[in-house]
């Protein structure tokens, strides 16, 4: 079986990486970006460059795109709608849930079906067995180059609603820029006392990859949430609101930034202030979920 032709629109780490990733699989690969040089070492690599977006569309049924946003996909395609017709579009750009709804429809109205996706690696690892993909978008569009998609990452389609891939992308850099902004303000904070950034991370890189760990040694912590359950027999909100306000203090005095402390510190005292004191750690939820004002200052 002749392996499937595929468009990449996008050659910035990761469509490089994907466009790669392909070709060594076998897969006769077009690209195209916006700046034209970009494309040189793939193009060395064996793929065939495209003169303009309507010339890389027409050259695969299936085409990825890898850009900065959804906006992009307008800006490149909108010279190219005369030749959508009949193509699928896999757009791995990051946006909005509500901006891919909006792509998709787009997209339809052109004669394409359109499939949205998150790439969960850094480029890096695109093509690995650890790299995995979000899709979802009409099922008949995926399953038809599951194979070919399955190349860059293990696929895991969430469902129709085009929107839903954006929103489990975003769920997981929630997690990850949140992660990175505390290990920097915790890097920052050791810092005030003299302890080097080599020093600091060292360290703090123990308690990141301890998380997981912590939380199954728990119960059920997904499952207590989805349930209402939230029992304070191993922890508590006033226990943990009390290291929320101590951490505030501490980089107050040490004359560093307050904003993610005080984010954090205003969930624990919005659950007490709501008399969820005894409860566990993930009664914050209730907070995050319908914020209010009564959290104090």
């Amino acid at each position: 079986m002749n392996a499937t032709p595929v468009t990449i629109i996008g050659l910035g780490p990761m469509g490089r990486a994907m466009a790669r990733t392909l070709l060594a699989a076998g897969h006769p690969v077009t690209v195209w970006n916006r700046t034209p040089g970009r494309a040189d070492g793939v193009v060395a690599d064996g793929a065939t460059p495209a003169a303009s977006p309507a010339d890389a569309v027409t050259a695969g049924e299936l085409v990825i795109l890898s850009l900065t946003d959804y906006q992009a996909m307008y800006d490149v395609l909108g010279a190219a709608t005369g030749a959508l017709a009949g193509r699928t579009i896999v757009n791995l750009s990051s946006d909005t849930p509500d901006r891919a709804r909006e792509a998709a429809a787009w997209a339809a109205g052109h004669g394409a079906r359109f499939v949205t996706g998150g790439v969960m690696v850094p480029a890096a690892m695109v093509g690995t067995e650890t790299a995995y993909v979000y899709y979802s978008g009409p099922a008949e569009a995926f399953e038809a180059h599951r194979a070919t998609l399955a190349r860059i990452g293990t696929p895991h389609r969430l469902g129709e609603d085009p929107g839903l891939a954006q929103l489990m992308y975003q769920a997981h850099l929630d997690v990850f820029l949140t992660s990175l902004s505390s290990l920097l303000h915790a890097t920052a904070l050791l810092g005030s006392a003299g302890i080097t950034a080599t020093e600091a991370v060292a360290e703090l890189m123990r308690t990141l990859t301890d998380i997981p760990a912590m939380l199954r040694a728990g119960e059920n912590v997904g499952a207590q949430i989805d349930a209402g359950e939230h029992p304070g027999h191993l922890s508590t909100v006033t226990m943990m609101g009390a290291t929320a306000d101590h951490i505030v203090a501490t980089s107050a005095a040490a004359g560093i930034d307050l904003a993610l402390p005080h984010a954090v510190q205003a969930h624990y005292r919005r659950a007490i202030a709501d008399g969820h004191g005894k409860d566990n750690w993930t009664r914050i939820i209730d907070g995050i979920r319908t914020p209010g004002t009564n959290a104090g200052a």
